[in-house]
């Protein structure tokens, strides 16, 4: 019986990628080495610095991993920033500290971290009780029913477990250092950012980037110039990001230098509305709600419609984009069935967030996080407004002058000057950058009790500000527009795990020429193949290798990518050798006037005039044939007249 994961037309007895609790430990264990084993063989990534024993979370990706990664990025420009007419940017990796102040990260961007109190080794203390929990479920299915509850109880609430709570549990359940079974330290929190100086003084602090965001929240202010002063607009990004994670594992899934393609889509808070919402609103896909997750119940196929309308999804424009990602990932090659929409929890929630959710794709280490896709509110522009005191702001513009009340915060600078001495400015101008929420609460505390505390984030620290200090006053007057900071859609995809999930997805191994043989090969679409055909005389000849050298020139003309192998190696290695990389097509010559051209799925050949190859694979590599058009099309290699020069698969 064909595997779950074997591609139609694949050998029999490919076995599939485990998936979720249905296969064992071992099972996904092995299955993921074959992967690894064949990926770094390949050359597809390697440990970076392997000659010095390498650093644990960085990797370097060799010619065929960078073909893949330049793929899937050029299909993500192609699908994102040209179809939906985005602008891109692209800011620098070292960020000053006073923008990641301003967005947070300098104090809260961090993980609890617990040490090895004899050697210093140190790790995620949620990661070592998050695996305690899932290796006694695995290992022990006679547990009583009260534990299995609270072993997944602990699992589902990490996210939101404080330092002491997190010590607390990793003391009860006597956890030790994995490697030593030494005592473990109390959890305390490591900032993950890569610190760094700006200039020879040392004075000037800075960062590698996190995240490839701040570049386009501080640059809002031009580009929504350059976009005509019209919302909505959105800005894109793709670049590297850097977080100095404690202790990096599962591969390209969890690293410290790695390739983030964000999105920031800028909307009016009014109005999130969006005009191509019924483009994706039959889209049906796994969907797993909050509502199903706190209840114990699993993902369920939702339509995007009917999401969004009865409220599970916030707005339409989150709506829309959730589609467009789902869209993006399932033409990479990723299975419909191991890709569901998870909505955060309340406690993954930033208090500032409208709805988000992630995408997670299946694989052997699970269900896995590889694109966010989150309704941030107006929070990021508010924030670099009130630290840069430059106003990120959108205007509405009115056909007729509208009279509206208005929230009018006045300041006592000679009162806050007293209270505040130096910090006077700041103080004051975290009061201007008030929502009209925060200042009708101030207000209302200021009437009752003669005073109201106050965070400012620029201090951060909380004030006491007093009556006397600001007074909040509402008026009517008449507007010719309305000013507001907009708010933020944001998809963030993590391209390196996207593409180790891709990687699993699309293996497989079939029988070779003896029974024992197992041949691997990767499923690749055409649209991501790092190769897109092979071209093979089929013995050594001279002037099959002319023919071949000619088709070679004619597929580089059509910007083909291609491999010429002239070695003389039996054809059935080069297939294999090429299989196991992934590229979809093979161009045998075999004459002096047609040639055989062979999928690699199901090996199925067809035979073509020469002067036809390139413009037939050319179709293939951009989708405007199937392989089933060319079969109907063009004769079956071995039901042609030349049956007798058709090239063997085990040649």
């Amino acid at each position: 019986m064909a595997a779950a994961n074997q591609p139609p037309g694949s050998a029999p007895g490919a076995p599939a990628a485990p998936a979720g609790n249905a296969a064992t430990a071992a099972g996904r264990d092995a299955f993921r080495q074959s992967v690894v084993n064949t990926l770094e063989r390949r050359l597809f990534y390697i440990p970076s610095f392997k000659i010095y024993r390498g650093v644990a979370g960085l990797y370097d990706y060799g010619p065929p991993g960078c073909a893949v990664k330049s793929n899937v990025l050029s299909f993500w420009r192609q699908h994102f920033v040209l179809e939906e007419g985005m602008l891109e940017v692209d800011c620098p990796c070292v960020t000053p500290e006073v923008v990641l102040k301003a967005s947070g990260h300098v104090d809260k961007f961090t993980d609890l971290m617990v040490k090895d109190e004899k050697t210093g080794t140190c790790y995620r203390a949620d990661h070592l009780l998050k695996d305690f929990c899932k290796e006694k479920l695995e290992k022990e299915p006679n547990l009583a029913p009260e534990k299995v509850a609270e072993l997944n109880h602990v699992i589902a609430t990490l996210d939101d477990m404080s330092a002491e709570q997190l010590g607390a549990k990793i003391k009860e359940y006597g956890i030790t250092a994995p490697e030593t079974k030494n005592q473990l330290s109390d959890p305390y929190p490591f900032n993950l950012m890569f610190q760094t100086s700006i200039g020879p003084t040392g004075l000037s602090t800075g960062y590698m980037r996190p995240e490839t965001a701040q570049g386009i929240f501080v640059n809002f202010k031009d580009l929504y110039y350059y976009n005509g002063n019209k919302l909505p607009f959105a800005a894109a990004q793709i670049g590297q990001a850097f977080r100095n994670e404690i202790s990096p594992r599962q591969g390209l899934l969890r690293v410290r230098e790695f390739t983030l393609a964000e999105i920031e889509h800028f909307v009016d808070p009014e109005d999130k509305s969006h005009p191509k919402f019924s483009d994706v609103a039959d889209l049906k896909f796994l969907m797993f709600p909050r509502e199903e997750q706190l209840t114990g119940k699993s993902s369920t196929t939702l339509r995007l419609g009917d999401a969004v309308a009865n409220g599970t999804i916030n707005n339409e424009t989150l709506g829309y984009f959730i589609g467009r990602v789902y869209l993006f990932l399932t033409r990479l090659g990723i299975e419909k069935d191991r890709l569901r929409f998870r909505q955060h929890l309340p406690n993954e929630m930033a208090h500032y967030a409208a709805d988000c959710w992630d995408a997670e794709i299946e694989c052997s280490y699970g269900w896995i996080e590889c694109v966010g896709i989150a309704d941030r509110s107006a929070y990021d522009l508010k924030a670099h407004t009130e630290k840069s005191g430059v106003a990120l702001v959108a205007a509405e513009k009115f056909a007729e002058p509208r009279e509206v009340e208005k929230l009018l915060i006045t300041p006592s600078k000679k009162d806050l000057g007293l209270a505040f001495k130096g910090n006077q400015k700041m103080v004051l101008e975290a009061l201007e950058a008030m929502s009209e929420a925060e200042a009708l609460e101030m207000k209302f505390k200021l009437e009752s009790n003669g005073e109201a505390e106050f965070q400012v984030c620029t201090l951060n620290k909380t004030v006491m500000i007093t009556n006397k200090m600001v007074s909040i006053n509402k008026e009517k007057k008449k507007e010719h527009q309305r000013v507001f900071t907009p708010s933020v859609i944001e998809p963030s995809f993590g391209i390196g795990r996207i593409i180790y999930c891709l990687y699993e997805h699309c293996f497989y191994t079939r029988a070779g020429k003896t029974e024992d043989e197992q041949l691997n090969v990767f499923a690749f679409p055409t649209l991501v193949a790092p190769i897109k055909c092979t071209v093979f005389p089929l013995v050594k000849n001279e002037q099959f290798d002319t023919v071949a050298r000619d088709i070679s020139k004619e597929l580089t003309s059509s910007g083909i990518s291609h491999i010429i192998d002239v070695t003389g190696t039996s054809i059935g290695k080069r297939y294999a050798r090429t299989d196991e990389i992934g590229v979809p097509l093979a161009v045998t010559v075999d004459s002096m006037t047609t040639v055989t051209i062979r999928e690699r799925d199901s090996k199925a050949q067809v035979r073509v005039k020469i002067a036809e190859v390139a413009s037939i694979v050319k179709r293939l590599v951009e989708g405007q044939s199937t392989w089933g058009d060319i079969q109907r099309h063009y004769h079956d290699a071995h039901g042609s007249p030349e049956e007798e020069n058709a090239p063997e698969e085990n040649a």
